[in-house]
């Protein structure tokens, strides 16, 4: 009788996933990534951010065809007119998409198969610093609660177990939480 083996678990191909990391432990190198996006005011609240290349594994990737555009704007109550979700919205929007990506490449890992991975995410803040009018609060969220739906064929002991170890990956949660460094520039014409 013969046996056979997917390498593929909720999507992901673990073979491929595996030997990418046995890679990256013996050339640390090809670790360094750098992602970049441009963006473009269009009018009032309205704008635009392009994403399309990054540098990887040693060198410039070429592999999208196209570019990602992701419209930005505020809504009637903030003074804008709702051409797409507000700065704010997309942090919370990546948290989510990091979070869950992590999930979904822990669990093939550790031969977890999901049945579903939902989030609801809540950002709290208080927009008088943003809008100046109070030195008080600050400008960002006080406080993002993340609450997660995970089914899958393993105990509900192991799916949260999943769940801490890709809170401790997300390379989002990371930056949320500890935050960045970010260095301004400014060119005038």
């Amino acid at each position: 009788m013969s046996v056979i083996s997917s390498t593929h678990r909720n999507g992901v191909d673990t073979e491929t996933m595996f030997a990418t990391l046995d890679l990256i432990k013996d050339q640390p190198e090809l670790a360094r990534f750098q992602f970049r996006a441009t963006n473009r005011w269009i009018g009032g609240a309205h704008n635009r951010s392009t994403i399309k290349g990054f540098y990887a594994a040693g060198g410039e990737d070429t592999s999208r065809g196209e570019a990602w555009e992701l419209d930005a704007g505020e809504p009637a109550i903030l003074l804008g007119t709702d051409t797409g979700p507000n700065p704010a919205e997309y942090l919370l929007h990546a948290l989510a998409a990091c979070l869950t990506t992590s999930i979904v490449y822990v669990a093939a890992a550790r031969k977890v198969e999901l049945t579903s991975v939902e989030s609801t995410l809540t950002g709290d803040m208080d927009v008088r610093g943003a809008l100046g009018v109070d030195e008080e609060p600050r400008n960002g969220f006080e406080r993002i609660t993340v609450s997660f739906r995970v089914t899958g064929n393993a105990p509900a002991e192991k799916l949260r177990e999943v769940v801490e170890r890709a809170r401790q990956r997300s390379a989002v949660y990371d930056m949320v939480t500890n935050g960045v460094p970010v260095a301004v520039e400014v060119a005038t014409a």
